[in-house]
């Protein structure tokens, strides 16, 4: 029996001939870069064609002509974490804007952070976000050699090397102190972040510094293993086992609160009667835990954005040096905060 051969994949001529247009002026119209040279009834006529025949862009040959393959690739710590994926939806929002496919990858070990990057190195991908760096990364040295095009978000590099996209965590951590404090609070513990990752660091002096400008000092610090729930309710009981409990407690992030909520229910205390809780991030369904979550609030999305922002600046060779962009927080006020109970 004979079968026909495959039928050849349309071209961009096969576009131009069927749209009564040039080949460029199809090259033009089907480039995000180039479309607005073209006029809204040339753009409807080729892209009409285009979706006729089935037409889809050679992207290997487009690499090999340009230099650029229009992908990019993302690293971050914990998928699960509701964080992230509001941070993608910025970065992917960007990246579709100009017509860029991005690569995810969830790197839960730090040891295969480096593996992935030199993958993505053979993918000829044009830039990286990484959401992924620790205090002195090596993987900012790793880059910085590969001559990769980088940013980070959500995590800045200490020494500068790489632009990042940040929130600001020292006023971040003011917010809730100030909060607290306003309540009446003065036993004020902190259940810190890990301090090997610049965020865990950069809260735990946020609160310090608060409570200086108040001329108090911490009731007392607790390290968490990491920014998850069972982390938290572990410092939480361990902060409980150290002495008398504190008034309140600020939280490196609300999946840490949720285990303090955790770890308090078990010890017979109630929030915020015995100890009011604050979180940090206002990731969804936070208003929902009973009490709701006095927490602080980040524009998460745009974090992302802002991020990919500053990789297509640096892609395309606008970016002037490298810097840190500062996103405010916000406190929002909810049911786990109040005046500590008379004793």
């Amino acid at each position: 029996m004979s079968t026909s051969p495959p039928s050849s994949p349309v071209t961009i001529r096969d576009v131009a001939r069927a749209a009564g247009v040039h080949v460029s002026t199809v090259s033009r119209a089907l480039s995000p870069e180039k479309r607005s040279l073209i006029s809204d009834e040339v753009l409807r006529v080729v892209e009409e064609a285009a979706q006729r025949l089935g037409y889809r862009p050679n992207r290997a040959a487009s690499a090999l002509r340009t230099g650029r393959t229009h992908t990019i690739g993302v690293l971050v710590p914990d998928i699960t974490n509701a964080v992230f994926p509001p941070i993608l939806q910025g970065i992917e929002a960007s990246a579709a804007a100009r017509g860029y496919f991005v690569f995810v990858t969830n790197v839960v070990d730090p040891a295969l952070a480096r593996p992935v990057l030199e993958r993505m190195l053979a993918q000829r991908v044009d830039g990286v976000i990484l959401a992924t760096a620790t205090r002195d990364d090596p993987l900012v040295d790793f880059v910085a050699r590969a001559g990769m095009t980088a940013v980070l978000v959500n995590r800045a590099d200490e020494t500068g090397r790489l632009p990042a996209v940040v929130s600001d965590d020292r006023l971040a951590m003011k917010l809730a102190v100030d909060h607290l404090v306003g309540l009446g609070h003065k036993r004020i513990a902190h259940l810190a972040g890990p301090q090997n990752i610049p965020t865990g660091v950069g809260r735990r002096l946020g609160v310090e510094q608060a409570l200086r400008d108040h001329r108090m000092k911490p009731f007392r610090v607790v390290e968490c293993a990491s920014y998850s729930r069972e982390a938290g309710a572990v410092a939480m009981q361990q902060m409980l086992e150290a002495g008398p409990a504190p008034q309140a407690v600020v939280c490196c992030n609300d999946l840490v609160a949720l285990g303090a909520y955790d770890a308090l229910r078990r010890a017979g205390l109630r929030v915020p009667k015995d100890i009011s809780v604050t979180g940090h991030n206002d990731m969804p369904l936070v208003d929902m835990v009973d009490p709701p979550l006095t927490t602080i609030r980040l524009p998460h999305r745009e974090l992302g954005w802002r991020a990919a922002e500053m990789l297509f600046e640096e892609i395309d060779g606008r970016a002037m040096s490298a810097s840190t962009v500062v996103l405010r927080p916000e406190l929002v006020v909810r049911k786990s905060t109040g005046a500590p109970a008379a004793r």
